[in-house]
């Protein structure tokens, strides 16, 4: 006599729900990329689950769209830490953080534009960007240690005009004011000047070339 299959356990019921929680939101990221304006029954049957279960993990709409940018911003963060931030000049490892912020970006770039416009506090849009700046930190802090950065400026504080001024990068780029190319090129320009690097990495200019000492130096 074949024995009853054995009880589920919570284990296993956790386990099933970290998995349907996974797909939706891989399902939403894909799918609300394709079409911003993608119902939660779409969203389901691309997840293969039902609706009621897309409700049970994500109760309105609101919260798989932030559930999906918190997915977003995880993936960014994972590709900025692939980026090697702790090899070569602080200069170097910087800019190639920001290019792996944009390739992460672009990946679902009309998801990403529809996400920017969510409602967030100032709070929650800075929990959000713990991980990003705490990668930036430790170039940052590293290029005032070797002495390629103005060390007289905080380092939160040039973390923090570090991401306001991608936003506004970005956001120059949407308006139109500003080719993507532009953009990208005006904002590296400015964080080097804005952290007073003594050297341009290959990215942003000529290879080798050093900046004036006291350039972009106040005091």
């Amino acid at each position: 006599m074949t024995p009853p299959p054995a009880p589920r356990t919570a284990r296993n019921r956790r386990a099933d729900a970290r998995r349907s929680r996974a797909s939706i939101l891989q399902a939403a990221i894909r799918l609300l990329n394709e079409r911003p304006d993608a119902s939660v029954e779409a969203i389901a049957t691309a997840a293969g689950v039902t609706r009621q279960t897309v409700y049970a993990h994500f109760p309105a709409r609101e919260q798989l769209l932030a559930a999906a940018l918190d997915r977003l911003t995880e993936q960014t963060v994972a590709a900025m830490a692939a980026a090697d931030p702790d090899s070569g000049p602080a200069a170097d490892a910087l800019l190639r953080l920001l290019d792996a912020a944009e390739r992460a970006a672009g990946e679902y770039p009309a998801l990403t534009r529809m996400l920017s416009t969510l409602p967030a506090s100032a709070q929650q849009d800075a929990e959000r960007h713990v991980p990003v700046a705490e990668l930036l930190e430790r170039v940052v802090r590293r290029g005032q240690a070797d002495g390629e950065f103005d060390d007289r400026l905080p380092a939160g504080w040039l973390v923090t005009a570090t991401i306001a001024l991608a936003h506004a990068a970005d956001a120059e780029a949407e308006a139109g004011r500003l080719t993507s190319q532009e953009a990208r090129d005006t904002l590296r320009t400015s964080l080097l000047r804005l952290l007073g690097a003594t050297r341009v990495p290959r990215a942003a200019g000529a290879e080798g070339t050093r900046a004036d000492p006291g350039e972009g130096r106040t005091g």
